[in-house]
């Protein structure tokens, strides 16, 4: 049988053995959404109250301070949290200080975010050898 016709069938996380759903499966696309809208509103909100309207840069800075606090020690964004998910190394272990500030400095370039395989990881989460999953 041909593999390829099968990827095509396949849920994505199975290659990383994941669940196709429930706990540990991949974060879909709307939850993601919804988790990054979440962030980008704290961000915004704080990042307009502390530094006007003009702080543009200030609230990139602001969400991916955010993104490596909230990450390294709740496994999540608020954002993440809010919506059941959670950042998991892609091999079981503790998710280390590097993984949390690769992850968001990459998001904050937006391409590496919406460049996904087959799996859903963003090129952010490849790199940084992570997952985004559901708790």
């Amino acid at each position: 049988m041909n593999d390829s016709r099968n990827a095509v069938t396949d849920w994505p996380g199975k290659r990383l053995g994941l669940p196709e759903t429930g706990p540990r499966s991949i974060g879909r696309t709307g939850r993601r959404l919804v988790a990054l809208a979440i962030d980008w509103a704290v961000a915004s909100g704080l990042g307009f109250a502390f530094f006007g309207e003009d702080a543009r840069f200030e609230v990139i800075a602001i969400f991916a301070v955010l993104n490596v606090l909230f990450i390294c020690l709740l496994s999540g964004s608020l954002g993440h949290l809010c919506v059941g998910l959670r950042v998991v190394p892609l091999k079981p272990a503790w998710i280390g200080i590097i993984k949390p500030v690769v992850r968001p400095a990459l998001l904050c370039l937006v391409i590496p975010a919406v460049i996904w395989d087959a799996d859903q990881r963003g090129l952010h989460d490849k790199l940084a050898t992570t997952i985004l999953v559901r708790r």
